[in-house]
């Protein structure tokens, strides 16, 4: 016997609202800053809120932003840090989930709490260690220094995450595949890895965000030309006195462009993982 559930008026209503409540706390100051990027100065400050239009629409920010080839160099340095720390966070987080929730030793439970602190305690209440840690390393200006930060910071929630996910895994498969004589990296790689994919494109999202729109440690750790990321080259458009703001905003909508690829890419694994265990 087949049971259907209807929504009644109500819940409908409810769910409406949250939707617009949503559009506009969270979408709308994005699509202001994408609208606002193809007017002029002077539309920018006389009329925000309106649509491009023959008399205001302009591309002298983009002509500016993409005129500068540093961008380009900029733009590139922000995947290289962020594309090198989610895929160190996404490895190691599912194999130390992995060895977590699969093997029972002593301290395990100790062992997650302790991984897990790093939820709780902000990184950047170390910056100033981590600023000395990586000038005695030498590695001050580089793309590996910032790649480590930031595999640092997205560990801990990416244990938390996978961890809840390994548990759900069937046990029998996993010895099934110990019986045909495979070994613990093959059985993680071709059993589990691939039934996690929900949760790991949440990490996946989740992490790379912070990471891409970071200011902070990029300003920290690698100031440098060579090593800038899009966010703190962005910054070269706002001056003392004068700023530009046709430039600042072309830039700050490029650099929506990598996340919101992304998060289309992974939407439905993202909705899947965020809302598993929700129902039943």
């Amino acid at each position: 016997m087949m049971y259907t559930t209807r929504t009644s008026p109500l819940t409908r209503g409810v769910v409406h609202l949250v939707l617009v409540a949503y559009t506009l706390l969270c979408i709308g100051p994005v699509l202001l800053v994408a609208i606002n990027s193809f007017k002029s100065r002077a539309a920018i400050f006389r009329s925000p809120l309106s649509l491009p239009d023959a008399t205001t629409f302009d591309l002298i920010g983009y002509r500016t932003v993409l005129g500068q080839g540093v961008f380009a160099r900029y733009f590139l340095n922000s995947m290289i840090v962020t594309l090198g720390s989610l895929g160190c966070v996404l490895l190691f987080g599912a194999m130390a989930a992995f060895a977590l929730s699969e093997y029972r030793f002593k301290g395990n439970k100790l062992l997650g709490l302790y991984l897990s602190l790093g939820i709780m305690v902000p990184i950047r209440l170390g910056t100033v260690a981590i600023l000395n840690m990586m000038v005695a390393s030498r590695l001050v200006d580089t793309h590996l220094a910032l790649i480590l930060i930031y595999t640092a910071q997205g560990l801990p929630v990416a244990v938390f995450i996978l961890s809840e996910f390994m548990q759900g895994i069937s046990k029998d498969l996993k010895d099934a595949g110990r019986i045909d004589g495979l070994s613990e990296y093959t059985i993680f790689f071709r059993l589990v890895l691939p039934l996690m994919r929900p949760a790991v494109a949440t990490v996946a999202v989740f992490t790379m965000i912070p990471i891409w729109n970071d200011l902070w440690f990029p300003l920290i750790v690698a100031p440098g030309e060579a090593t800038k990321t899009v966010t703190l080259g962005a910054q070269v458009f706002i001056g003392q006195f004068v700023t530009n703001w046709n430039a600042v905003l072309a830039a700050l909508t490029l650099a929506i462009v990598p996340v919101l690829v992304l998060y289309l890419l992974f939407s439905r694994q993202l909705i899947r993982g965020i809302t598993a265990g929700a129902v039943k």
